[in-house]
């Protein structure tokens, strides 16, 4: 049987909670990647999420980013390495302390946004998000786009990684995710989005903006939480791979 994981970036808004989506989101995923304080989070955020996922069985994952929580860390900062590996140092120690205040535990961390996208072609920055999550503890999963020189990196530096594809994105010819910026970015059709997730999981290809084809082997596909419906978009891949013989199984259980 294939086995994948879908997770999802949480915690990153007090209106996701408040609302119900955050909860409803988690019916559906079985990882989620919180945000730590740098891009969005705080420990209301945090503790919110964090006792919801337990609740919902959901591994659970530190999600740390540049700190800019102005532009949502979603525009390249000019950070040396040594100031990358502090701020993703202190962002995830900031999630386990309330994990661990809460007898929750972490299995993995996740770049968001910018961070995510420089360190998928800057070996540097990869290898600073490493060394900022090495001071805190070895024994996780780093989450990083598939096919990127990132995971090459972090394996290299001692790392357990997991291939990262994107059910609501679209890509570009190289492996790249396509920028916001333009148009067609962003896949907010949960009919879509699933034929998306089931190409990887079945065929392990990804149609391109370009249409070109790509080669795309994945262990955990992601859903952005502040995507336009994306509680509905969870529900509608989950339950297409499951409707394809797809066992959906949290990073947690990998180890």
């Amino acid at each position: 049987m294939t086995v994948i994981d879908l997770n999802c970036d949480m915690g990153e808004s007090r209106e996701a909670i408040l609302d119900g989506t955050q909860d409803e989101l988690l019916k559906h995923v079985t990882s989620a990647s919180v945000a730590c304080g740098g891009h969005a989070g705080d420990e209301w955020t945090m503790e919110r999420t964090i006792r919801a996922g337990v609740e919902a069985g959901v591994a659970l994952g530190a999600h740390p980013g540049y700190p800019d929580p102005r532009n949502f860390g979603r525009l390249r900062l000019p950070m040396p390495p040594r100031e990358i590996e502090e701020t993703v140092y202190e962002q995830v120690c900031r999630l386990w302390a309330t994990a661990g205040r809460l007898g929750a535990s972490l299995v993995h961390v996740k770049p968001h946004g910018a961070l995510y996208n420089v360190a998928a072609r800057d070996a540097e920055v990869a290898q600073a998000i490493a060394a900022g999550v090495a001071r805190w503890r070895r024994d996780v999963v780093l989450v990083g786009l598939s096919g990127s020189l990132m995971l090459d990196a972090w394996r290299e530096m001692g790392f357990a990684v997991a291939a990262e594809a994107f059910a609501d994105r679209a890509y570009e010819a190289d492996g790249s995710l396509r920028s916001r910026a333009l148009e067609g970015a962003l896949y907010t059709d949960p009919a879509k989005a699933a034929a998306q997730a089931l190409a990887v999981v079945e065929r392990g290809r990804i149609v391109a903006a370009d249409g070109a084809l790509l080669k795309v082997q994945a262990r955990t596909l992601c859903i952005h939480g502040d995507t336009p419906g994306a509680a509905r978009i969870a529900a509608e891949v989950a339950r297409v791979l499951r409707q394809a013989g797809v066992e959906l199984r949290g990073l947690l259980y990998w180890q």
